[in-house]
């Protein structure tokens, strides 16, 4: 027997929710992120359908940073940026996490840095030496 419905004002699927947050572009983008488990609902994987209300905790995972937000507000249909914003808070280690990985990749070295065109003779003649055994 299901359980109590909720108005739809107080509640809302969390892939359309993810998309009126702005934090996919497309639903469906916010569909496969959740069928992917790169999305939890208080600690849990859900499914695309599942419900989403005040208070909610969401973990989603972008790239190689996860973002932790609390759900302040519920929108069915996708508005503007401040629109957007309002919907949710993020939680303080969430920002801390971010800004440390932000400074750890401003202080490491950019991938490829060392490549400068093609190799040289005696580049390939390492090159050869490594493949060969």
């Amino acid at each position: 027997m299901p359980g109590p419905s909720l108005p739809p004002s107080e509640s809302t699927r969390v892939d359309k929710w993810l998309w009126a947050a702005r934090f996919f572009k497309h639903r469906s983008a916010a569909t496969d992120a959740v069928d992917g488990g790169r999305v939890k609902l208080n600690g849990a994987s859900v499914k695309p359908a599942r419900a989403v209300k005040v208070g909610d905790r969401i973990d989603i995972t972008l790239a190689d940073s996860t973002i932790t937000v609390v759900v302040t507000a519920i929108a069915e249909r996708r508005g503007s940026a401040e629109i957007a914003r309002q919907l949710y808070t993020e939680t303080d280690e969430s920002i801390e996490r971010r800004a440390s990985a932000r400074a750890t990749r401003a202080l490491s070295a950019t991938p490829g840095t060392g490549l400068h065109g093609r190799p040289t003779k005696r580049d390939r003649r390492q090159i050869e030496r490594l493949q060969r055994g």
